[in-house]
């Protein structure tokens, strides 16, 4: 007997967007973004939406979606989450990771977001929620660019009221360490920093770059080595007084278990849109909080859904430290959604985010959005 959640249809939509200033890491410029968002629809009228981070390659996405993931979704229940979730890990064989759990990862917000709307409440709560009213956040990020753009980047995050603020940086070192001591100094003592490399280093260089990042009284060093490299994650952890941060590349919670159990990492940081949705990231943040590593949800380059369900996340998790607030002209993240009421995630005077109230994810698609951003075949 079909219940109201019942699946009727499971759509991926491949998305692109050009950005009006190219962002620059360690990795490259980057003057574009895709995303794949996905819409399933309910015997009962409510539609749910997740996103898939797949920042290269949406079509690709979308159409392993709608061809191998939807037939195992289309007439079941929309609340057996974790029964769709293993179904859909089933579709391949071998190690899990990959396309496959980021895939999943917009199936899942979808279906999250769907369980909020039936239960009339915000997905945070669902979660159990932790009493919080507003949420830190950081101005994120400072680009890997030229002096004068890092100024200025610089002094717009701290007239929006950013007390926390992540920089970019790369190679080669000489001028990663001379780009520590300029944001230290652009942005005051009062201020939290943040270095993200993007794993632009082994560890040996990241040994130099953190000592010069303690030196000048950093917060958090994020993602200095390959997310492989766990030996070298646990002797930066021996060697630097800093918090070491990872866990963006991560597709579950094992990939980084051993690292958050032996404190290797200060801060683990799994991005919804990749780590198989709401139900695997609020897996890894659970077992960090378990072995007492603080939770900070990745949201990047992302589009207005992925932000979404991290504020949710943010919202409800005990070991919450700090939400990424990214400040680049961003449409996949502006014009992609609006909220139902309110301004999910919305930045405070003071640099803070509001915690949203409306069911489910608080956000639907703009109406014009698909079609505009839509990635032709």
């Amino acid at each position: 007997m079909a219940d109201a959640l019942t699946i009727r249809e499971v759509i991926a939509h491949p998305l692109r967007a050009f950005l009006p200033t190219v962002q620059v890491t360690s990795q490259g410029d980057w003057p574009s973004l895709e995303i794949a968002v996905v819409e399933i629809r309910t015997e009962s009228g409510l539609t749910g939406i997740g996103e898939v981070l797949g920042r290269r390659g949406a079509l690709g996405y979308a159409a392993f979606i709608n061809d191998a993931l939807a037939p195992k979704l289309i007439g079941r229940s929309a609340h057996d989450r974790r029964a769709l979730w293993s179904a859909m890990r089933n579709t391949l064989t071998g190690r899990l990771g990959g396309m496959l759990v980021e895939c999943i990862a917009g199936v899942d917000t979808a279906l999250w977001d769907l369980a909020g709307q039936a239960a009339a409440q915000p997905i945070w709560r669902l979660l159990g929620g932790a009493g919080r009213q507003s949420i830190d956040a950081y101005a994120s990020s400072i680009n890997w660019a030229d002096d004068a753009r890092v100024e200025a980047e610089v002094a717009s995050a701290r007239a929006k009221g950013f007390r926390q603020i992540k920089v970019k940086i790369g190679r080669p070192l000489p001028r990663a360490i001379a780009r520590v001591k300029q944001v230290r100094r652009l942005a005051g003592d009062e201020v939290l920093l943040g270095v993200d490399t993007n794993w632009a280093y082994d560890a040996d260089d990241a040994l130099l770059l953190g000592k010069a990042m303690c030196d000048e009284g950093y917060w958090f060093f994020e993602e200095p080595l390959h997310p492989g490299d766990h030996a070298g994650y646990r002797r930066l952890a021996q060697h630097l007084p800093i918090r070491l941060a990872a866990g963006e590349s991560d597709f579950t919670a094992a990939d980084s278990a051993d690292l958050v159990r032996e404190h290797a990492l200060g801060l683990i940081q799994p991005d919804v849109a990749r780590a198989g949705g709401i139900t695997e990231s609020w897996r890894i943040a659970e077992h960090a909080a378990i072995h007492g590593v603080s939770y900070a949800p990745h949201v990047g380059w992302s589009g207005g859904i992925c932000s979404a369900a991290s504020v949710h996340l943010a919202a409800a998790a005990e070991n919450f430290l700090t939400f990424e607030c990214m400040v680049f002209d961003n449409p996949l993240r502006q014009a992609l959604t609006v909220p139902v009421s309110g301004d999910v995630g919305g930045l405070r005077a003071d640099g803070t985010l509001a915690v949203p109230d409306a069911p489910g994810l608080g956000v639907v698609l703009a109406s014009d959005a698909l079609e505009r951003f839509r990635i032709s075949p």
